[in-house]
């Protein structure tokens, strides 16, 4: 028993990585082959929890986006659109089922290259992406039942393009409705978080996907800009920050060009006086803690009822005492490596400001690795509606926390942000809690629970915080014209 802390010093617990097989270098996944690039340029995939590269990925060239597009658009024509919805459903079903059967490998693949929990990887993201295709694969020809009384039809060639925080569920939520609707895919994944993307274009390969309905081109961001901008896109989705989103905005304006955008969040988690606090308290750990905060709809402004401010305040600070930073693949593990050396200094130069500000910073003392990318579990009190930390978008594991007196005033505290992603509700009346989701401006409310998710239930926000919905019914209608 470790005194200092009050928790069991654990024997590592790592996950083996034997089993799972990467190549030293990726090409494009292009008209159902991997293929070089005409500007063969490479660069790294970094091991953000040892600062070691895992692979060498492709710098696409606009020359290989046309390529990808025009793979899209020739699978469009005259295979994927005219397929029968049936056969269409039994290849997304097909992917499903070899993602369940690969799930051991993509999960330890993710967490090498994303730096989150091998429990996360293990446990939500392998699993929700193989979900979310086979929730799919039973879609693809009921559309007349989705739409009733309308003649749903397909956009054409979507242009997809995700971010590093949940690099192969992303990946799922875009793709699978694109592809059960009859449309085909360019996806472009995060430059940093490529490798579950083209895993998964093995995937692609094995279920015998006709050539061309998936491509997937690797790059930054102006190859997401190649994809956005071309001419013969039909749809674009994009997942990533508030900022580029207006960029897209504006890219399209004026075109015909479909959009749906889920960009940044600043989630308020509210413990209210009934509350049972210690499954509040986990929950608040579990929504900014437990994924590096790396997620656009953490809970990263905590409001507490003023009764209880003290005891939650003490519990999260033994709870945060306990939480294990370490090693992503050690089972053990509660806290991995934030994702790269940009987005650590980022969350350092929130927690300087947050200081600066006034505010007051509490972080357990742990030991950390001495490789890799590494933040502690931060709780900030004593913060001011107005502090930058209140405010902006971190995505780090900072938390900042304000009191209320009255569901009126932490209902306008709550509402005061530019974001509108995702909020979560801590009380023991059912009365209090649908009052509140019904004022709050967030398109999801989570009551007594946080970041729960599932592909029947759609999930977006709205404000700056973007437009459109992914999962469930609302999914399919943003890949179609109705």
């Amino acid at each position: 028993m470790n005194d200092s802390t009050s928790t069991w010093d654990l024997e590592p617990a790592p996950e083996s990585t034997g089993h799972i097989k990467l190549e030293k270098s990726y090409g494009n996944f292009i008209n159902g082959k991997f293929v070089e690039s005409e500007g063969g340029t490479k660069f790294e995939s970094i091991n953000p929890a040892t600062e070691e590269a895992i692979s060498e990925i492709t710098e696409s060239t606009e020359a290989d986006v046309d390529q990808a597009v025009s793979s899209a658009r020739n699978a469009y024509d005259k295979t994927w659109s005219k397929m029968p919805a049936k056969e269409r459903g039994k290849y997304i079903y097909r992917i499903a089922r070899l993602l369940q059967e690969r799930a051991r490998e993509f999960s330890v693949i993710e967490t090498m290259d994303g730096g989150k929990p091998i429990r996360e990887s293990r446990d939500i993201d392998i699993p929700l992406a193989a979900a979310h295709f086979f929730y799919y694969a039973g879609w693809a020809d009921k559309l007349q039942y989705a739409f009733p009384n309308r003649n749903p039809q397909s956009l054409g060639v979507a242009g997809q393009v995700i971010p590093w925080n949940f690099p192969l569920l992303m990946a799922a939520w875009k793709i699978a409705p694109a592809l059960a609707t009859g449309n085909t895919v360019v996806l472009k994944p995060a430059e940093s978080t490529s490798l579950t993307a083209l895993k998964l274009a093995e995937v692609i390969q094995m279920a015998d996907l006709p050539p061309g309905v998936v491509n997937i081109v690797t790059g930054h961001g102006e190859v997401g800009s190649a994809i956005v901008n071309h001419q013969d896109i039909d749809k674009v989705a994009f997942t990533g920050s508030t900022h580029v989103g207006k960029v897209i905005q504006k890219a399209i304006a004026g075109t015909t060009k479909r959009c749906t955008l889920e960009l940044g969040g600043k989630a308020a988690n509210i413990i209210f006086e009934d509350a049972t606090i210690d499954q509040a308290v986990e929950g608040v750990i579990n929504g900014i803690y437990f994924n590096q905060g790396h997620v656009c709809c953490a809970g990263s402004r905590l409001f507490v009822q003023e009764s209880i401010y003290a005891e939650v305040i003490r519990k999260l600070k033994l709870r945060m005492e306990s939480l294990v930073v370490g090693d992503p693949l050690d089972k053990n593990t509660d806290m991995g490596a934030i994702n790269s050396k940009k987005q650590l200094a980022t969350i350092n130069q929130y927690i300087d400001i947050g200081k600066q500000e006034g505010a007051e910073l509490y972080q357990p003392e742990s030991t950390l690795p001495a490789n890799g990318y590494w933040c502690r579990p931060s709780l900030f009190t004593e913060v001011a509606q107005s502090n930058r930390i209140a405010q902006e978008e971190i995505f780090g594991p900072v938390l900042a926390v304000q009191t209320f007196r009255t569901v009126a005033e932490v209902i306008k505290k709550a509402n005061n942000t530019p974001y509108g992603l995702s909020a979560g509700v801590w009380t023991d009346k059912g009365s209090k809690i649908f009052n509140m989701t019904s004022q709050m401006r967030a398109g999801v409310v989570w009551a007594n629970t946080y970041n729960k998710f599932d592909p029947t239930s759609p999930f977006g926000g709205y404000r700056e915080s973007g437009f459109g919905r992914e999962g469930g019914l609302h999914g399919l209608a943003a890949y179609l014209d109705v």
